[in-house]
């Protein structure tokens, strides 16, 4: 016991000691200890937790040493009353073994149950130098109290497609969860070579299914994803859906460059969404942003291989889609089949608008700058409409590079609704042989501002 208390003393210290400001350092072979060392102390128990403690000082601030840490613990004797106020979850103590060969999703499902159920604010440990192997798994709420969710370890997804009958669409899902940290620096590993072997877009001759979404949060709010190495998405890596108030920071996310469907970031009806000093690099969208997204930020992505920085597809099979205020900064696409992508599809209504593509570097991009008003990612040709999603108030900023080909600019919009309110400031992009050249069509510009190249005939 006197050891299990010690431990338990210790995780809480580094909880408050530790980086939870998105600052740490990726531990590529995640064997050592690297991830606590480079931790940078500025632990806020507030931003960790989403929950401002009633006995706790509401902010504790660049805390260096014990001493510090203690004299900020107003009305506490020592370490093990803070302790006591926070509810330790670990889930080895559930009978999860993380073997990598263990079946561990009822252990995780017994734990979450304890976690969600517990008055106080939940640390929710998933140990160091530990591979649990999960089936598809939700953790529900509503919960009583804010939970943290540190993965130190590595979550691995059975490769079984049985084990998804239930549920095809899923992996992990946290649904309905307020109030939500998920990090801690460890891997998720969602197996997804057998679930890509089986997509209709690598074989044709196979019907199109539904394949899970490595890892879901569904209608959560005040929500922070956060220094994790998402890898091998069975589709999708991460996806929030109904969302608000979500901060999604340091993510490497990878797959390989043939992977179908695998787009890293995935937002869809989400609002008020911040996505940050993240590296992707998948067979898919780096960042995709769907109908209902509003006030969304992507700043400081590095992206590549994959599809892009895309807004949509919107409007498929004639549904109404809306997107606005969107701003993508400081980001840099390498070897990209898309740069900075707006698509829909014909025959859709809504709009797309408010959007800004600002500070970007791009070498050896494909379509650089795209907006596709007829877009068709289907076997059949796509009918002709009249109506479309109208794309509107859209600016191009600061934006150099080079083009993997010679048209680096691509207006491909309807006649119907004229692409409206473009403005270009600052493009210098080099094309294949030092040229570059710009396609438009059914494009209605409101300004262009210094040196746009290349610019619409």
């Amino acid at each position: 016991m006197a050891v299990q208390r010690i431990l338990f003393l210790s995780t809480i210290i580094f909880l408050v000691l530790s980086n939870s400001s998105c600052n740490g350092s990726f531990n590529e072979d995640n064997e050592n200890d690297d991830f606590f060392i480079s931790a940078d102390h500025n632990m806020n128990l507030k931003q960790e937790f989403g929950h401002d403690f009633q006995a706790y000082p509401s902010y504790l601030s660049t805390i260096t040493e014990y001493d510090k840490f203690q004299s900020r613990i107003h009305g506490f004797n020592n370490i093990e009353e803070v302790a006591n106020r926070v509810a330790f979850i670990d889930v080895s103590k559930f009978g999860a073994k993380g073997d990598g060969v263990t079946d561990d999703t009822t252990a995780f499902e017994k734990a979450w149950k304890e976690a969600c159920s517990s008055n106080t604010p939940v640390l929710f440990v998933v140990l160091h130098n530990k591979n649990y192997l999960l089936k598809q798994i939700t953790f529900s709420g509503p919960c009583k109290s804010s939970i943290s969710m540190q993965i130190f370890g590595s979550l691995e997804a059975s490769d079984n497609i049985s084990d998804y009958s239930k549920d095809r669409r899923h992996w992990i899902l946290f649904n309905n969860v307020q109030n939500l940290v998920v990090g801690g620096g460890g891997v998720i590993n969602g197996n997804g070579k057998i679930w890509w072997q089986n997509s209709c877009k690598i074989n044709k001759s196979l019907p199109c299914k539904n394949a899970p979404t490595g890892l879901t949060f569904y209608n959560c709010k005040n929500l922070k994803v956060k220094n994790l190495k998402i890898k091998d998405a069975q589709q999708i890596h991460v996806s929030f859906e109904r969302c608000t108030n979500v901060e999604a920071s340091n993510l490497m996310v990878t797959a390989p460059e043939i992977s179908p469907n695998t787009d890293g970031i995935h937002a869809a009806n989400t609002q008020n969404i911040q996505i940050s000093d993240s590296i992707i690099g998948t067979g898919d969208d780096c960042i995709s942003i769907a109908s209902g997204s509003q006030k969304v930020q992507a700043t400081d992505i590095t992206c590549g291989p994959g599809h892009g920085i895309s807004i949509g597809s919107l409007g498929s099979g004639n549904s109404e889609a809306h997107v606005s205020d969107v701003i993508v900064s400081r980001a840099k696409l390498s070897g990209t089949t898309n740069g900075l992508r707006i698509k829909t599809w014909q025959g859709g209504s809504g709009n797309a608008s408010n959007i800004i593509f600002q500070n970007v570097e791009m070498q050896g991009v494909k379509n650089p700058i795209i907006i596709d008003q007829n877009y068709c990612d289907q076997h059949d040709p796509c009918k002709q409409h009249s109506s479309a999603v109208q794309v509107k108030n859209i600016v191009y900023q600061n934006i150099i590079g080079s083009s993997a080909t010679n048209v680096a600019i691509n207006f491909n919009c309807s006649k119907s609704f004229p692409c409206e309110g473009i403005v270009m400031q600052n493009i210098n992009l080099v094309g294949e042989g030092g040229t570059a050249k710009a396609i438009c069509s059914n494009v209605e510009f409101s300004n262009i501002i210094g040196t746009v190249s290349p610019h619409c005939p």
